[in-house]
């Protein structure tokens, strides 16, 4: 068996962009497809941890990365008052780059397709996969802009609904959990170094709300809540809809409550996650990132568990022929993003059922040490 020579990703979100400048740079020949003409995200925030860090420098864009967003301490628990009842302070697994970084999702973005076009990555956007056929040896991809190409690999980036999943795992679908996220931006406290997360709530709903900051000036909130049947909301109501999850709350969270006020301006979506078991290959295709181990957003782990998977991804068809490479991938990424997929799903079991949780600083804790070790 031979090596990658020619690979093609679908999707150019944070999987598929990292994989890609991570192929480029152990000389492998790649190509990058995105459906969205626009190439554009979503206006929020994401938490990230040193182990996001870590991955991002090993692809070179780590320093990037920490100078778009804000460096914090670590992570505060609170009670619904506002008081201090836990910190997790970081520690950093870089020299000189710090442990937790708050960024937001277009300042992520423009690192990542800043450093694909600096390396000359082909990128085709409006453009995704009509069908594919595994030959064997490889894959013959037929596009939606009527052309067509051979590669040796086909990596499936596309995200938690995933195209190229529902192709060879039509069973394999994301499930509700149960929770919704709703997400805003709001200026940054001058004194804020954390990022807080406040357990708990009794107004009504069952749930945990929090905040991390973005940059010197913005910071971005959350209210992870228990949403029953899934409910859709109409636009207008959304600011009013998420003040509501948000009354009871004290301290910081009860002042930056008050600026959710452009219903426009809210990020609201149902929870729903998609772990997929041994292998996240059939031949010569393979997932990463969100469509092969979607989670809940609980241990700020999504995107970190992308790149992760991409470094690595990357290490093996670099060193091996494609069949070890995927095997050898999968030995060392499957434990560690199942770990943190039933631990995120775990964490939101407990706030719908506090009558029978267990730790979460505990539990978040120990998966922050487990992530500090080499993947």
């Amino acid at each position: 068996m031979s090596k990658a020579q020619n690979v093609l990703v679908i999707g150019g979100g944070v999987a598929g962009l990292a994989v890609a400048i991570g192929l480029h740079n152990k000389g492998v020949k790649v190509e990058v497809v995105e459906k969205d003409a626009s190439w554009s995200v979503y206006h929020v925030g994401i938490i990230v941890q040193a182990n996001f860090i870590r991955a991002l420098e090993q692809l070179g864009v780590g320093k990037a990365a920490v100078a778009a967003g804000y460096p914090y301490k670590g992570a505060r628990f609170k009670n619904v008052a506002g008081q201090v009842i836990a910190e997790l302070p970081g520690d950093s697994q870089v020299d000189g780059l710090p442990s937790d970084l708050g960024l937001t999702r277009p300042a992520l973005h423009e690192v990542l397709t800043s450093k694909v076009k600096q390396l000359g990555i082909p990128v085709r956007l409006g453009v995704s996969f009509d069908s594919f056929t595994d030959t064997g040896s490889g894959v013959d991809v037929t596009f939606s802009d009527g052309t067509s190409g051979s590669y040796d690999l086909m990596i499936g980036c596309d995200g938690n609904y995933s195209a190229v999943r529902k192709v060879l795992w039509p069973e394999a679908a994301p499930k509700y959990t149960g929770q919704a996220v709703w997400r805003y931006n709001v200026p940054r406290p001058a004194d804020l170094e954390w990022s807080d997360i406040y357990v708990g709530i009794d107004n009504g709903f069952k749930g945990k709300a929090g905040y991390c900051p973005l940059t010197p000036e913005e910071m971005y909130i959350f209210a992870v809540i228990e949403e029953p049947g899934k409910p859709r909301f109409a636009p207008e109501t959304l600011a009013d809809e998420m003040r509501k999850r948000l009354a009871g709350y004290g301290g910081t969270m009860a002042e930056a409550a008050r600026h959710v006020t452009d219903p426009a301006l809210v990020v609201y979506r149902p929870l729903e996650a998609c772990i997929m078991p041994d292998p996240w290959y059939k031949g010569r295709v393979v997932l990463i990132g969100d469509a092969a181990h979607s989670a809940t957003p609980h241990l700020g782990q999504g995107a970190a568990m992308a790149v992760e998977d991409a470094v690595v991804l990357a290490e093996e068809l670099a060193d091996k022929d494609v069949d070890a490479a995927l095997r050898a991938f999968m030995d060392r990424r499957f434990e560690r993003a199942k770990l943190v997929g039933t631990s995120s799903i775990q964490l939101g079991e407990w706030e719908m059922h506090p009558e029978t949780a267990g730790d979460p600083v505990a539990l978040t804790q120990r998966i922050r040490e487990k992530l500090a070790e080499p993947v």
